[in-house]
């Protein structure tokens, strides 16, 4: 994965040249990441996490979001979260997967 510094200054760049959350889906799953946090600031942990959920289901329909990618950012987030989460976040993985 490419060093954070890097990765904020290519969405600088990316936001200076005006891109729609349609383009994102063309992105990593960092950058996606990165976009809907930016989007919901300020917003409850659950609005990020259906947005979170939703633009996952479009990357799973339209391919840009593989099983390894939902593994990779479950591994990731995984020990921030305490048990409930993680049993939730287990869910939401295996019903991703199945799309």
């Amino acid at each position: 994965m490419e060093d954070f510094d890097k990765f904020v200054s290519s969405k600088k760049e990316s936001d200076k040249k005006g891109e729609t959350p349609s383009d994102l889906s063309k992105k990593s799953l960092p950058e996606l990441i990165a976009y809907i946090t930016k989007k919901y600031n300020g917003a409850s942990g659950e609005d990020l996490m259906r947005a979170i959920v939703k633009e996952a289901e479009e990357g799973k329909k339209n391919g840009t979001l593989s099983n390894d990618d939902i593994d990779r950012f479950s591994r990731v987030l995984s020990p921030f979260l305490d048990s409930k989460k993680k049993a939730f976040l287990k869910k939401v993985v295996e019903d991703l997967k199945k799309i």
